[in-house]
């Protein structure tokens, strides 16, 4: 063969090569080619089983439930910048990559805490060039959004603006908080909830037997010991799976051949005692808890409130009840009740167990001996009420923002003027004789029960 058609020949393999690659690379998305090549790495279970279409999605049915404004837009292709937020193994990140793998589009998937400014301008250049070249759009998939300062989420503005890339968040955090606004304001928020026991008892029971879970250990787990790794993952699928892995994985063959989980193992592997008390008499319990800090019996609160944390209830059910109770029972009765259960509550999150059980201790006592109303619960039912059924919610004008009108309104009575308080009308005039709130007779509220009076009379 002549030398320069040698080296035609050489060049056109070349090329082919080359262009080859950058198939394989696009394709690929954020993977190199060295984790392409060391695919034989063990992937957790809850990596393993995590579902590629939304038939095959686990819960979360007020997003994705048929006939959802979600799964409508995911299915017509038409859903633009989103976020996802929600408590860990909901399934958020598994949504994204749902949404980007079932559209006709290129996705790229980053971690906000190990990627900044320099990997966004190369996905965004790429999406650029992807888009101008090939027609296709690209989905930029980024795992703890929250994570991006403002720097870091200001580069991304111009691409999600222009259509250049399609963003989708993941977020333990409400971004509404956590996030730069201009992120924020130019995506739909979509809330995801804590699974239900029944929804991550079916992921598991699926597990078990699919060929990329752990059906070839033939693994024997009764409907029991699924029902205590769904209690004590608390609506965290991934938690769940990981330790279902690690009993089955940790657990030797008995005399059948199979790996038979029980409930002891079950308890070291997601390291949370078995309840016990079955799971209607656990209900019954925190009811009674419940209505002995409402009838104001503190021992018999402190009982039910240890016999729940000896089953193995978990603590902040408890503070977060006492806190509830405290604005719901108490309320203005004795108002310093409600600062007294949050403190508890933030002593508890701080201290952990065992000492965090005595400001516990110390909050369910003061609240079930303060004096009871339910006045606050009663008045804002009220105003919900009226807030939704009311149409004339016109501000009296005396009470509107006098900046920035052409036209200066007076009227207004500055109450300090008249000795900090002065007959005047707030409510707009459809509602305008309406009361919500009535205090009660015990407690602080008793003041002020007399103090309107007094106010009334004066007027």
């Amino acid at each position: 063969m002549p030398y320069e058609t040698a080296r035609q020949v050489e060049r056109t393999i070349i090329f082919k090569i080359i262009a080859k690659t950058r198939r394989v690379w696009y394709s690929v998305n954020t993977m190199d080619l060295f984790d392409c090549m060391q695919n034989n790495t063990p992937r957790p279970l809850s990596v393993r089983m995590r579902p590629d279409s939304l038939d095959n999605f686990v819960g979360q049915r007020h997003l994705v439930g048929e006939g959802t404004l979600l799964r409508r837009a995911i299915q017509a292709d038409r859903l633009g910048s989103c976020i996802f937020y929600g408590p860990p193994g909901t399934g958020k990140t598994t949504l994204a990559n749902i949404i980007a793998k079932s559209t006709n589009a290129h996705y790229e998937q980053l971690n906000a805490v190990s990627s900044g400014v320099a990997d966004a301008k190369r996905v965004i250049d790429e999406a650029k060039d992807r888009l101008r070249l090939y027609g296709k759009r690209t989905y930029l998939v980024l795992d703890e959004c929250h994570r991006w300062n403002k720097a870091q989420s200001d580069c991304v503005l111009g691409a999600m603006e222009a259509g250049d890339i399609i963003f989708i968040g993941s977020t333990t955090e409400n971004p509404f908080v956590s996030m730069t606004k201009a992120i924020v304001s130019r995506c739909r928020v979509f809330e995801l909830k804590s699974l239900s026991d029944e929804d991550v008892i079916c992921a598991m029971r699926r597990a078990l037997t699919a060929p990329q879970g752990l059906a070839e250990y033939r693994p024997k787990v009764s409907d029991e010991v699924l029902r205590h790794f769904a209690w004590a993952a608390a609506g965290d699928l991934r938690t769940a799976l990981n330790a279902l892995e690690l009993a089955v994985l940790t657990t030797p063959l008995n005399a059948d051949g199979e790996v038979e989980v029980t409930m002891a193992i079950a308890e070291q592997s997601i390291q949370k005692p078995a309840l016990s008390i079955d799971e209607s008499m656990y209900y019954d319990i925190i009811s009674a808890f419940i209505k002995s800090m409402r009838g104001s019996d503190a021992d018999a609160a402190l009982y039910w409130a240890e016999r729940l944390l000896e089953a193995g209830c978990d603590p902040m059910l408890i503070a977060r009840r006492v806190v509830i109770h405290a604005a719901e029972d108490v309320g203005m009765a004795n108002p310093q009740a409600l600062v007294v259960a949050v403190s508890a509550l933030t002593a508890f999150q701080n201290l952990g167990l065992p000492e965090g059980r005595i400001p516990l201790a110390e909050a369910i006592i003061y609240v079930s001996e303060s004096s009871k109303s339910n006045s606050v619960v009663t008045a804002l039912d009220m105003a919900t009420e009226a807030a939704t059924k009311t149409k004339d919610d016109n501000v009296p004008l005396y009470l509107r923002d006098p900046n920035y009108k052409v036209e200066r309104v007076s009227g207004y009575k500055y109450p300090h003027d008249f000795g900090g308080w002065v007959e005047q009308q707030y409510l707009p005039d459809s509602l305008k004789d309406a009361r919500f709130y009535t205090p009660g007779h015990n407690g602080e509220e008793a003041t002020l029960v007399r103090a309107k009076d007094i106010k009334r009379n004066k007027g």
